[in-house]
């Protein structure tokens, strides 16, 4: 049995980490057998979620993750795919992973009141005082992250322009297609399933929300993944199309 390790349902999200959804979503693509554990951030190998223990091999990063699947397992996630459409799949999982996502993670942790809606109540399992001081800790940790990535050295107004541009190239690419790459789901459909539902969530007030919202595509597209993998996240339902 597959263990993976996950912060939990949050924010009407099946995780509050899009990288765990991610490796979750392949997991599902996969067929496989798992459990998820939400205990197990103080032994993650990397210092991050998600990781997995597989019959006792450890696996840190959901892009090692997919790797270990494939090796494993023979799944071929692209599989159908052909050289070209892989590059464009990679790429957009890039575009996702290492800039959208810095773009989300500013909304969410720099906007004082996003923050408060959202991860400062994770942290309210811990007990006093630590509530107090690690919310702190943790936030002014991700705020030096996201300087050192740059994104967090240009305005508000230029960091809302950067993620939507990626937004709308998710939804341009999307087009009239089922999935990502086509009418059968890919690798690519985990991540862009994980960070667009991300996008979509409501609890977080900014424009990138707003960016999302705009294309009925996206909406619809996220409506059916979850209704075919998430049925009980009712929030993510209501995109169905």
């Amino acid at each position: 049995m597959i263990t993976l390790y996950t912060f939990g349902p949050a924010f009407g999200l099946p995780d509050m980490s899009p990288f765990v959804t991610k490796a979750e979503m392949l997991l599902k693509l996969a067929g496989l057998d798992y459990r998820t554990d939400p205990n197990g951030f103080n032994k993650a190998p990397k210092g991050k979620l998600p990781y997995i223990d597989d019959d006792g091999e450890v696996i840190a990063d959901s892009t090692f993750i997919r790797r270990h699947i494939e090796r494993k397992y023979g799944i071929d996630f692209d599989k159908g795919l052909d050289a070209e459409q892989r590059a464009t799949a990679w790429a957009f999982e890039r575009m996702f992973e290492d800039h959208a996502y810095w773009t989300f993670l500013h909304a969410r942790w720099v906007d004082q009141g996003n923050f408060d809606r959202g991860p400062r109540v994770y942290f309210e399992r811990m007990p006093m005082p630590m509530r107090l001081i690690v919310p702190r800790i943790a936030r002014r940790q991700l705020k030096a992250q996201i300087m050192g990535q740059g994104i967090g050295r240009h305005s508000d107004a230029e960091i809302v322009e950067l993620g939507t541009r990626s937004l709308d190239a998710a939804a341009a690419f999307l087009g009239q297609k089922t999935y990502m790459m086509g009418e059968e789901l890919s690798g690519l459909d985990a991540t862009a399933f994980a960070f667009l539902a991300g996008a979509l969530c409501p609890i977080f007030e900014t424009p990138l929300r707003t960016a999302a919202e705009r294309h009925d595509n996206i909406k619809a597209y996220v409506g059916r993944i979850t209704e075919r993998f998430y049925p009980d996240y009712g929030e993510l339902l209501q995109w169905t199309a």
